[in-house]
């Protein structure tokens, strides 16, 4: 049946708006395509919470000038100290997600800050998206040259027979050398005293000039195990150390369920388009796969790490369910 021109008219208008409408939306949709496959086309911030000089911002530079440089386009690291990181991921949270601003830090961003720092409003589980692992440190469990023990088992047996008298320095309360010391004593059944200092530096200087007994060290420690002026009594984790592959871990020793490594990773603001924090994986492997950022890393003590976005979440998740109820039980607050 013909349509009858009145009906021919509203039959067309009605298929010309459908047609104009769908056009208008591809039309609407190019910009993002373009600007999603063009990225980056402007500099890019990469945050980081801690003061310049630091091992956070130290990996941050490293990767932010291979990046620039496989990139075509800067990448700026802006240094926002304060609570632990906490100020830092809020702002990145807080960011457009355009894929212009990141969040470098160490994963007790996540898996620690909510659980000291409470009157806080973010929860970066909910709040920033995990990208990928960049890298991670071991911590060596340091005595001050003048203790008894030798050896891990020989300051378990020490502690033991002087509960509470022995103490370990940390880098502050709630740090990862502070909470590598609860896990320890929660593991070996011994009781050592904790005394927080304003950073690793004055803790590991501390401990040896003999004012502290022990500590967990996050790596700056190294030398001064090479010059004999600490001695290593472990390595705090159950891998090997490629450092002193000759020190015996925790695994070697049997003590169970007290490793902690520092990890460090990548997260963005929600909703960054996956095309971006995709290619930015790929360029990050393939960063952290260089001679010569490895050796800035080693300098550090740590060593490049890259995990996948699935792993790292998975990480994540396993840290933070294992550290928050170490603070819990051990009733860990914030300095």
């Amino acid at each position: 049946m013909t349509p009858t021109p009145h009906r021919a008219f509203r039959f067309l208008s009605r298929r010309t708006l459908t047609i104009g409408a769908a056009a208008l939306l591809a039309a609407a949709a190019l910009p993002a395509v373009g600007q999603t496959a063009a990225w980056p086309s402007k500099p890019v911030r990469l945050v980081v919470g801690f003061a310049p000089g630091g091992g956070t911002d130290v990996m941050a530079r490293s990767v932010a000038q291979s990046l620039s440089e496989a990139l075509g386009q800067t990448f700026i690291v802006d240094n926002k100290p304060g609570a632990s990181g906490t100020l830092s991921a809020s702002e990145v949270s807080r960011a457009a997600p355009d894929g212009y601003t990141f969040l470098v830090a160490p994963t007790s961003v996540e898996t620690v800050n909510p659980f000291l720092f409470k009157s806080s409003n973010l929860l970066p589980s909910r709040d920033l998206a995990p990208v990928m692992g960049i890298g991670r440190m071991q911590m060596y469990l340091v005595a001050r040259p003048t203790l008894e023990a030798t050896d891990a088992r020989q300051l378990i047996a020490l502690a033991k027979s002087q509960p509470g008298k022995l103490n370990f320095a940390s880098s502050g309360s709630g740090t990862p050398p502070h909470l590598a010391g609860e896990l320890f004593n929660q593991s070996t059944g011994t009781l050592t005293t904790h005394v927080p200092y304003r950073g690793s530096a004055p803790a590991l200087q501390d401990v040896m000039a003999s004012q502290a007994d022990f500590v967990f060290d996050p790596g700056i420690a190294l030398p001064h195990i090479k010059a004999g002026k600490v001695k290593l009594l472990a390595v705090a984790s159950d891998r090997k150390s490629p450092f002193f592959p000759d020190a015996p871990t925790y695994a070697d020793l049997g003590i169970k369920n007290a490793s902690l490594d520092i990890w460090f990773g990548v997260w963005a603001p929600n909703k960054v388009p996956p095309e971006i924090t995709e290619r930015l994986s790929r360029e990050l492997t393939k960063a952290l796969a260089a001679p010569a950022l490895k050796e800035r890393f080693n300098h550090l003590g740590a060593e490049p790490a890259p995990v996948d976005t699935a792993a790292f979440r998975k990480l994540l998740a396993d840290e933070g369910a294992t550290l928050s109820t170490l603070i819990k039980e051990r009733k860990i607050v914030a300095d």
